[in-house]
């Protein structure tokens, strides 16, 4: 009698095989688009960090070009210095104890320099990146804080009773004084970063401000200018 053998069993994972093969062919593939897919976005982001890198490094300089043009302009007048983003008055507008009044001298000065310092905002720097001038005031270390608060506060508010008067001579044109409504605002620093003296410490500057990267302008008033302004400081 013949002995039949059964026929020899596949291997456990024939029928499976091609299934697993095709699973890692997929696993493999997404490996690579998921690579290439990341490649790309650290591309894209280190190409968006080194544009803002240089925009900030271009808007640095642009800003370093216009205040070299506004040292220039201080070297005009005598005693007047720009340190960093501040127009330092020095001697030239010192206040006397206990007073928010300037001189003639002062009055003249103050009149002069401003225009050149708006027609320098008129210019294409200026008005990419100039935001505001503050004018500010200090007083020196003897008095109340506040009674100096107060004192600083009408300093850098003469300054702009000063300039925005149509009636004393060397006065600004009405395109200036618009300018100046708009552009200028008051703060006072009381004793803050006082001086080396009292006298040195009774004083003007300008601080100037710029604008960020996309930062938008401010609008401008649309109020004319008054006819007759009167200056608060003078009472009444």
């Amino acid at each position: 009698m013949t002995r039949r053998f059964p026929p020899p069993a596949p291997p456990p994972d024939t029928a499976e095989q091609p299934f697993w093969i095709s699973f890692s062919d997929l696993m493999t593939a997404l490996m690579v688009l998921f690579l290439v897919a990341m490649s790309v976005a650290l591309l894209a982001i280190t190409h968006e960090i080194a544009q803002s890198e240089d925009q900030k490094a271009g808007r640095e300089e642009e800003i370093d070009a216009f205040l070299q043009e506004l040292s220039h302009i201080a070297a005009d007048f005598p005693g007047v210095s720009v340190r960093g983003r501040v127009v330092d008055f020095g001697e030239r507008a010192r206040f006397e104890t206990n007073s928010h009044r300037l001189n003639p001298e002062q009055v003249r000065l103050l009149r002069e320099m401003t225009p050149q310092i708006l027609k320098l905002a008129r210019e294409p720097l200026g008005r990419k990146w100039l935001k505001r001038v503050v004018v500010e005031g200090f007083a020196d270390a003897r008095g109340s804080y506040l009674y100096n608060l107060n004192l600083s506060l009408q300093r850098a508010e003469r300054l702009l009773c000063v300039l925005l008067s149509p009636e004393a001579s060397a006065t600004l044109s009405a395109e200036d004084r618009l300018m100046v409504r708009d552009l200028f605002l008051v703060s006072g620093s009381s004793f803050n970063a006082l001086k080396a003296n009292p006298e040195a410490s009774r004083r003007l500057e300008l601080r100037l401000e710029f604008l960020e990267l996309g930062e938008g302008r401010a609008a401008s008033h649309d109020l004319p200018l008054e006819e007759e302004p009167r200056c608060p400081l003078e009472g009444g």
